[in-house]
């Protein structure tokens, strides 16, 4: 099952549905996917029970699926590839670590499927793109086993990770660069973990203007989503709705020679091809008293 977030041009808000080929049915009596995930499993089949009438995909506006009340957790460093590259650029050697390297993007960083991500140039010249498969907790879990952790998802969507790479490289902490306005596009659905049995066998890639630059599987992750959900979950209480990004292939920007950033008109495609395609338009507005 896909389920998403829309609207349409008479319609008072954003309401939660589910996907039926071209068509999409309102999900009565909620205004969010976040609250269908609140509920428990008698709940949520009871509001699957009570569809609205079918809407036609081409005349709705899709909206990020979920706007989760913390932060958005985030896998750095997960594939090998990628740490390679940037081990490359900063001339370190590279050391894998243990156990994953976690941050997070505040809500607000969270930006609709679609829409024009408005980035501010004053604030930084070289914004960066990460596709990376999301992951959608379903279940109210802690020191989740790793055999386990699977049950506990809800669904998987597309997430890209923009990142302000001069402005995550001037502190040790990367939550900065990371967390910026409109630099966590979600979406353009949630597919239920059903439909994805192993999360280990998905292409994931990144189109920049109809040009290639990210290409992998997630098979080739250092930490597995499995293993992920189960070091995030040590200590630490995960709650349905929680989005947790986990980690961008090889073939970010700053990492190409010479390396390339983001400029204003650029079109992102991250594609997940059991989840689907998740496209953003860039705005930067030029800082104040630059030559135009």
């Amino acid at each position: 099952m896909r389920f998403a977030l829309f609207s349409t041009p008479s319609s008072a808000g954003p309401h939660p549905g589910m996907i039926d080929g071209e068509m999409i049915r309102p999900i009565e009596g909620l205004t969010s996917l976040d609250a269908l995930l609140s509920m428990d499993p008698t709940g949520r089949t009871a509001a699957l029970a009570s569809l609205g009438e079918p809407v036609g995909l081409g005349g709705v506006r899709l909206h990020a699926p979920l706007h989760p009340h913390k932060n958005v957790f985030c896998v750095g460093r997960n594939y090998l590839a990628h740490a390679e590259e940037g081990a490359r650029v900063r001339g370190e050697e590279l050391k894998l670590p243990a156990v994953p390297t976690f941050f997070t993007k505040a809500p607000t960083a969270i930006a609709d499927p679609d829409a024009t991500l408005h980035l501010d140039g004053a604030v930084s010249q070289k914004y960066d793109w990460e596709a990376e498969l999301g992951v959608v907790i379903g279940t109210r879990c802690k020191n989740v086993r790793e055999e386990d952790a699977l049950k506990v998802i809800f669904g998987y969507t597309c997430v890209n990770d923009v990142s302000a790479r001069d402005v995550q490289n001037a502190t040790t902490q990367w939550f900065k660069g990371k967390t910026l306005d409109d630099t966590c596009p979600l979406g353009p659905w949630i597919v239920s973990a059903d439909e994805i049995p192993d999360p280990q066998v998905l292409d994931v890639s990144l189109r920049l203007n109809g040009e290639v630059k990210q290409n992998a599987n997630t098979s080739v992750m250092i930490f597995s989503v499995a293993r992920i959900m189960a070091e995030l979950s040590k200590g630490t209480t995960l709650e349905p709705g929680d989005v947790i990004a986990t980690g961008t292939p090889e073939g970010v920007g700053f990492a190409r020679v010479p390396p390339e950033f983001l400029k204003d008109g650029d079109v992102m495609e991250v594609e997940i091809p059991k989840i689907g395609v998740l496209r953003n338009t860039v705005s930067i507005a030029a800082p104040v008293g630059a030559a135009t």
